[in-house]
């Protein structure tokens, strides 16, 4: 093997151990401004310098697609014949001949015509960025196997062309391409997502106002759901030392006793007040919990559930560490405790859970409530 040809599959190699960044556009109907925010984006990136190209982008005879289609660099389609019509697909092979930095590929959950080397589009874009370009792309949220079953619901309508959830979990950047649902009436009926002899079928079937808000809602959540999801990532690391409090996430700690359902209320409310989430946590240590606490323990998680909270049984040889670890996992915000029914004495030689609790998890309010039995009694007036 020659020098050249030997450097070259080296830097083969080091190019395809290198996955290449994916960033999504997600919608929740044609329409709402995906391919248009992809294209957008492109004319920012290339005239700072950024190696970028169009592998495959459907303009649909859109006038404003196709203007900002001109100017970019467009990696040749490849041509197919199906049952005896020509067609055009995303050329895999010709994209990673290229070697761009970048690629914009609309409509990830496209099936490729039969004849490509993969039969959905996706497959595609994996292939590409397992070569170590980085992928743009576009998707609507209806596409997405895990919610096949809830659109068939919403819409009537049975999705057929789907995708594996896992595309957008591994995706590096999520932005949801939103607009109104009135916006988007108003965009369809002056013919500018159909042509206007479609949009009375669009209109009396997918394109139905509460079909639209219902989409939206699901696009909005799973946008949501990737956030989260990258803010657990980065918490896991060594990129922030405390709680976000993007919104207000409360443990309650409880154990058999008259006031745990006051603490389970409490956290409720506290939760619905901040529009929050709330868990009710039980650590159990060796030896404890005897068949009456059992039975009250299980009610107090139903109690939970009941009201819109999780619920979850510990187990550990230190209830302190555990709350500290369980509140941390989950970046709580709040933790509600009950007043200790344990003397002072005690609690100066054994140590107060509650004290420790407090001096140890920084950026958390700690919210004690009282025992109404052990309020002492009022002395009357003679």
């Amino acid at each position: 093997m020659a020098a050249d040809d030997l450097t070259d599959e080296v830097y083969s190699l080091r190019t395809l151990r290198k996955r290449g960044h994916l960033k999504v556009f997600l919608g929740y109907a044609p329409g709402v401004g995906k391919t248009f925010s992809m294209l957008s984006e492109a004319h920012r990136r290339v005239p700072r310098g950024e190696d970028l190209v169009i592998g495959f982008v459907e303009t649909h005879g859109r006038a404003e697609i196709a203007e900002l289609v001109s100017g970019l660099e467009q990696v040749p389609l490849k041509r197919l014949e199906y049952r005896g019509k020509q067609f055009e697909e995303l050329d895999t092979a010709a994209v990673i001949a290229r070697r761009p930095e970048w690629v914009l590929i609309d409509e990830l959950a496209h099936t490729n015509v039969p004849g490509t080397t993969h039969a959905k589009r996706w497959q595609s874009v994996e292939e590409i960025l397992a070569a170590g370009i980085s992928v743009i792309t576009t998707v609507n949220i209806q596409h997405f196997e895990s919610l096949n079953d809830t659109v068939y619901e919403i819409t009537g309508v049975r999705v057929q062309e789907t995708l594996p959830d896992s595309v957008l979990d591994h995706a590096d950047e999520v932005v949801l391409a939103d607009l109104t649902t009135d916006a988007l009436l108003n965009r369809l009926k002056r013919g500018v997502v159909y042509d206007l002899d479609k949009i009375p079928g669009a209109l009396a079937n997918f394109f139905k106002k509460g079909n639209l808000v219902a989409l939206r809602e699901l696009a909005l959540r799973k946008t949501a759901e990737e956030v989260d999801d990258g803010l657990e990532r980065i918490m896991a690391g060594d990129e922030a030392v405390h709680p976000w409090a993007t919104e207000e996430r409360i443990v309650v700690c409880v154990r058999p006793s008259s006031v745990a359902a006051k603490l389970v209320r409490r956290g409720h409310r506290l939760a619905k007040r901040f529009q929050g989430k709330f868990w009710v946590v039980y650590v159990r240590t060796p030896g404890q919990l005897g068949g009456s606490g059992r039975r009250r323990v299980e009610s107090l998680f139903e109690l939970a559930r009941e009201l819109g909270g999780e619920a979850q049984e510990l187990s550990a040889d230190s209830i302190g560490d555990e709350i500290l670890r369980f509140s941390r996992e989950k970046r709580a915000t709040f933790i509600v405790m009950g007043q200790s029914r344990r003397s002072r004495v005690d609690e100066i030689v054994r140590g107060s859970l509650i004290a420790r609790i407090i001096r140890e998890i920084d950026h958390v309010d700690v919210l004690v409530v009282a025992d109404p039995s052990r309020a002492l009694p009022v002395p009357m007036e003679e």
